[in-house]
This record gives C-alpha cells, sequence and structure tokens, in this order.
C-alpha cells in the first residue's frame, strides 16, 4: 500500500506566473482584443490588438479612419505588440468591419462597459 500524500510534488512549481507573459506568449494568442478605455470626461478610447500577421496595421488604421470618420494611431507596445487606438467609442464598428472582411467572428473578443 502507497501512500499518495507524501510525495513532494508541487503542482505549480512548473507553470510559472500566468500573468508575466512575454512577447511570443502575446503573438501565439489566436484572440484579437478590442477594448475601450475612459479618457477625460465622456472622451473614450478604443484599441484593437492581436492582429495575425498577415494583416498590416498601417493598412488598416487608414481604412478604420476614413470608414468610422475618427482619428487614430499605431502605438508600438512592449508586451502587446502593435496596438491601434481609434478615437471614440468604435468596438461595434471594428467587429462588424473585421468580420465583413473575412475574419471569424469567434475569434474577436469585444471588452469593455
Amino acid at each position: 500500500m502507497s501512500v499518495q500524500n507524501l510525495n513532494t510534488f508541487d503542482p505549480f512549481a512548473d507553470e510559472g506566473d500566468p500573468l508575466n507573459e512575454t512577447a511570443a506568449d502575446v503573438g501565439t494568442n489566436e484572440y484579437i482584443h478590442i477594448r475601450i478605455q475612459q479618457r477625460n470626461g465622456r472622451k473614450t478610447l478604443t484599441t484593437l490588438q492581436g492582429l495575425p500577421k498577415q494583416y498590416d496595421p498601417k493598412k488598416l488604421l487608414k481604412a478604420f479612419k476614413k470608414e468610422f470618420a475618427c482619428n487614430g494611431t499605431l502605438v508600438e507596445d512592449e508586451k502587446m505588440g502593435q496596438v491601434i487606438q481609434l478615437q471614440g467609442d468604435q468596438r461595434a464598428k471594428i467587429s462588424t468591419f473585421l468580420v465583413e472582411n473575412g475574419l471569424e467572428k469567434s475569434t474577436i473578443k469585444v471588452h469593455g462597459f
């Protein structure tokens, strides 16, 4: 008869910290995240991150700005890579735009209030 409780196995020793992701870990994530951030007063900022490598973020930004009549910029983040920022709450518009242009709806995550 063996006692399993006496083994010195730490189930969390090999896992590592899930919050401490590197840039390589973020690139393997298959989801596209659309988030909203509150600025001053009623002003908001919409961010888009996690685009596949086959899409050019500069061309997408130009298309978003023209389609949604808003301003935007491309920000380089050390953890997230390239992030597209747009003025205003553009979450629904970005989601429908990406679905209409060939991305699956199951790969898009919309966050926010």
